[in-house]
């Protein structure tokens, strides 16, 4: 036999032998062992950190969602109201869908979304912060400004015949500080604190 082809022929075997190890060493144990070091060190990360109430999932500490009246698009007044959000906060279409700063239909709409917050929360349009009237880069931001969660105090008290110092208490005990004292912004996950006010409403 021709000495090329058969020098041809092992070393497309050993690429064969190096394809199905790799295969199996990168496609098979390698997932299984992140996986169940995920599991074992990382459960609740690993699994999305949801959130269960009464045994019952009820979302995800990392994705907003709607707090609206059952079965319309208005904001439901008993419960603190997260980012808006182009993609209804659907976990597969994040990404920002806002316009430029300077753009006059990003303008426009963000004057009126601030005259609704305000009137839905009975403040002036200057005390609404940017983040109840515009959305974040991802979409599905679960968290909000304590200045955001500060204005909706007094109508979720009132929705829920709360007393306002109880509600405002909930605020700042969901407050969450900069990461590492100085990443980030302060922060209120919404979601978290809507559990807390449902459980404080129900006492």
């Amino acid at each position: 036999m021709n000495t090329s082809v058969v020098n041809t022929a092992r070393i497309l075997w050993a690429a064969l032998r190096m394809l199905l190890v790799l295969t199996v060493v990168t496609g098979v144990v390698y997932p299984l062992v992140v996986t169940g070091v995920g599991q074992a060190a990382f459960h609740d990360k690993a699994n999305g950190s949801m959130v269960e109430v009464d045994g019952k999932e009820v979302g995800s500490r990392l994705i907003g969602q709607s707090w609206n009246l059952p079965g319309t698009d208005r904001p439901d007044p008993r419960w603190f109201q997260g980012r808006p959000s182009h993609s209804g906060y659907d976990p597969l279409a994040t990404g920002s869908g806002q316009l430029g700063a300077s753009d006059p239909t990003l303008v426009k709409d963000v004057k009126a979304a601030k005259r609704q917050v305000a009137a839905f929360n009975g403040v002036a349009a200057s005390a609404v912060p940017a983040d109840a009237v515009t959305g974040s880069a991802s979409a599905i931001d679960p968290d909000i400004s304590p200045a955001y969660a500060g204005i909706q105090v007094e109508r979720v008290a009132e929705a829920n015949g709360l007393p306002v110092p109880q509600v405002r208490k909930l605020v700042e005990d969901h407050t969450q500080g900069r990461t590492l004292g100085f990443l980030d912004q302060p922060r209120v996950n919404v979601l978290e604190l809507n559990i807390a006010l449902r459980e404080l409403a129900a006492t």
